[in-house]
């Protein structure tokens, strides 16, 4: 699946502007990382575009949150590999994350919130967060509260904290005009 198909799949199914947005920063938070990583970059990247496929549809019922994402997903040529991790990260049913690909995917999910919280403070310029700005928010549970820091510090096996918030600030930052930052 190329980029373009994802995003006309992720604009068919999710209305929500603010959920679009969220998928752009997850997804370029998940090309960073791969790319980190030594892995499939564009794959990575149409994973965080879709993760959350079902998100209008479901409207917050997390039972059924990731089954219908990949339902819908199948129904549309996407290939298992990618629904399959769709379907897994729903945290709520799932919790035996230990492919890189669904412990960055855990991470970025809520990680976009963050940094985009960071960006805001900052004017909307994710140009002005640095990953220290972000570690010094990170401890502040007050700041971006919907943020499940429990979720980012998964990705500490695969790299430390530091440089995950330096590839999420980059990630965002390929993005930034597609959600309205600078």
């Amino acid at each position: 699946m190329e980029r373009d198909e994802a995003l006309a799949l992720l604009r068919r199914y999710v209305v929500s502007p603010s959920h679009i947005a969220h998928s752009y920063a997850t997804a370029g938070i998940m090309k960073r990382v791969a790319e980190h990583l030594g892995e499939d970059a564009g794959t990575w990247e149409i994973i965080g575009l879709l993760h959350d496929i079902d998100y209008d549809l479901v409207a917050g019922d997390m039972d059924r949150h990731g089954i219908e994402g990949h339902r819908i997903l199948i129904e549309n040529g996407v290939p298992e590999e990618i629904a399959d991790i769709v379907r897994r990260h729903n945290h709520t049913h799932f919790s035996d994350y230990v492919r890189p690909v669904e412990i960055a995917l855990q991470a970025a999910d809520s990680a976009s919130g963050l940094i985009i919280a960071c960006a805001l403070v900052k004017g909307g310029a994710v140009s002005e967060v640095a990953p220290r700005t972000v570690k010094k928010k990170f401890k502040e549970k007050s700041f971006a509260a919907g943020c499940e820091r429990e979720r980012i510090r998964m990705i500490e096996p695969l790299m430390d904290m530091e440089t995950f918030f330096r590839l999420a600030i980059e990630g965002i930052m390929d993005i930034r005009t597609d959600i309205g930052l600078t």
